[in-house]
């Protein structure tokens, strides 16, 4: 038995748990994770990524994936539909965060593993995705089947900002 739960959020859901989400991106950003922030990783840079994620999820833009333990916000992941209109098969999957306290614990599987079938149940085939090369991420995405089609040097800044890191670029069918 799992300790934990996955559950699409709602528009309504997301902005009720709008502090906790925040909670999460910063205690992930301040761990080292490479998802766009660098150091020092504040309440209000995150709050201010977190209002404009829960608008675009309002407007049918992405979906928001939650991991629960123990009645506390433990992960999430969000599927972005692609709004081109010749790419309407497609989706980019982003965010992938795990709080530190829940990790080691097979969180992000199951979020990716969701996040799929989510993409699978609104008629996104192709999913994509981004990730600092080496890193756990690239790890997990090669275990769950993902494809690999590219490396960028130098790609982002680590959330140190003591040096750039590379980025894995990966794709799916579902």
């Amino acid at each position: 038995m799992t300790e934990y739960t996955i559950v699409l959020l709602t528009p309504q859901q997301a902005q009720a748990g709008r502090s906790c989400l925040v909670d999460l991106l910063v205690d992930s950003v301040e761990d080292g994770a490479s998802v766009n922030f660098v150091w020092p990783m504040t309440r209000a840079k995150a709050e201010t990524w977190w209002d404009g994620a829960l608008l675009s999820h309002a407007r049918g833009e992405r979906l928001i994936l939650a991991a629960e333990m123990q009645g506390r916000l433990a992960g999430s992941v969000q599927l972005i539909q692609a709004p081109q209109e010749n790419q309407f098969f497609r989706a980019e999957l982003a965010k992938l965060l795990v709080h530190t306290r829940a990790r080691r614990r097979g969180i992000g599987a199951a979020l990716m593993v969701a996040a799929e079938d989510q993409a699978r149940r609104i008629g996104r085939s192709l999913l994509t995705l981004d990730t600092e090369a080496g890193s756990a991420g690239e790890r997990l995405y090669a275990r769950l089947g993902w494809t690999k089609y590219g490396e960028v040097p130098g790609y982002a800044a680590r959330a140190d900002q003591t040096s750039r890191a590379a980025a894995s670029f990966f794709y799916k069918a579902v």
